[in-house]
């Protein structure tokens, strides 16, 4: 495999039907990236600004897809030490999903706060 370095440069890139399996992104600006069609499994992002990303359709192929398997799970997401704070999550599926230790203050789940939700539960 070649490796192509890029330092201290204004550059954009353009990678299509290419494998970047083991790349590494640091100390770089990258707004306005699209990543489309992409298997990003084992992607691990830490100490990145966000704000304003549109993440959407995340997940298994979908059927009519090339590459949809009906068989294929989704292997778990992890999130930790994030500010996701005034975020929308919008037609999605979060079966199983856990949420432990984190400031709930003002989460709702259609239009009912979370607080008062525990608070009923806990009566």
């Amino acid at each position: 495999m070649d490796t192509i370095e890029i330092k201290e440069a204004f550059k954009a890139i353009v990678a299509n039907k290419a494998m970047l399996n083991g790349s590494t992104f640091r100390d770089v600006a990258m707004t306005n990236v699209k990543i489309v069609d992409a298997n990003l499994s084992d992607l691990e992002i830490e100490g990145a600004q966000l704000g304003g990303a549109y993440i959407h359709n995340i997940g298994m192929p979908p059927r009519g897809h090339q590459m949809y398997d009906p068989e294929a799970k989704q292997r778990p997401l992890r999130f930790e030490n994030c500010d996701l704070n005034s975020s929308t999550i919008t037609n999605c599926n979060l079966s199983g999903v856990s949420i432990s230790d984190c400031n709930l203050y003002g989460m709702t789940i259609n239009g009912i706060l979370v607080e008062d939700l525990l608070k009923n539960y806990k009566k």
